[in-house]
């Protein structure tokens, strides 16, 4: 059994498009030492995004907390708002961008566990 909270994460992950995200569960033994699944806590500041990116074994879902998001998901662009969730398959690019003045903040759920060997660049 793991139990966290935000307050108790490691370091949030800062990329260099502005993305924060914050490993709640996940591969590290402080994350709990799975390797089945991961959830992340995610913030993107206004006006700002993560980056263009595909997983070869990983899938993800995004449940959208709060604020509105715009996605592109293999050049295809829709909007979430807060209480949607979106299903990204393995290689499948996508893109999050936070479209209004407040942050948008995010649940993202990999199968199996996230690790950076499966996320590339577009």
């Amino acid at each position: 059994m793991h139990i966290t909270s935000i307050n108790q994460a490691p370091s949030p992950l800062i990329s260099p498009a502005g993305e924060i995200l914050i490993e709640l569960i996940g591969r590290p033994v402080e994350n709990g030492g799975t390797s089945q699944q991961s959830l992340a806590y995610v913030i993107i500041p206004p006006r700002m995004s993560s980056a263009a990116h595909y997983h070869k074994v990983m899938e993800e879902t995004y449940y959208i907390l709060r604020g509105t998001a715009r996605m592109t998901i293999d050049d295809k662009e829709f909007t979430l708002q807060t209480g949607q969730a979106c299903l990204i398959q393995p290689h499948e690019k996508h893109q999050i961008f936070s479209e209004h003045e407040e942050n948008m903040e995010f649940l993202a759920i990999c199968t199996p566990a996230w690790y950076p060997q499966d996320s590339y660049a577009v």
